[in-house]
């Protein structure tokens, strides 16, 4: 019966153990260790050497984000068509025409894109 709750004794120590330590480190630690000099220089914003000018928070075009998103969809889609190659021989007429319908969906959503002119940087 002491074996059977010994254990859990353990797990629960490391349990406690694996919280604490960590917690106590940056929570106590790190503040009585760290150097605590700032200067107006050290607290200003450091942008590749040079003073920062206008504002952080710039608006992109959404189209820079429908872009990257066409392209990670069509990356990804073409992914699909690996497990596809190398299993070719194996699933025959059927998994040719299945093959052929996804990359007819493809070229519509491809063509689709095109025409909402998401393509275009302009």
């Amino acid at each position: 019966m002491f074996t059977y709750w010994n254990s859990y004794l353990f797990v629960t120590l490391f349990l406690l153990l694996g919280i604490a330590l960590p917690v106590g480190s940056l929570m106590v630690l790190g503040p009585l260790l760290r150097p605590k000099k700032p200067t107006a220089e050290k607290l200003s914003t450091y942008e590749s050497g040079l003073e920062p000018f206008g504002e952080a928070q710039v608006r992109y075009n959404i189209r820079y984000y429908l872009f990257a998103l066409l392209f990670v969809v069509f990356d990804v889609e073409i992914l699909f068509l690996y497990p596809w190659a190398v299993s070719f021989m194996k699933l025959g007429a059927f998994g040719l025409v299945e093959a052929f319908i996804f990359i007819v969906l493809l070229v519509i959503g491809l063509a689709y894109a095109w025409k909402k002119k998401v393509l275009e940087w302009t």
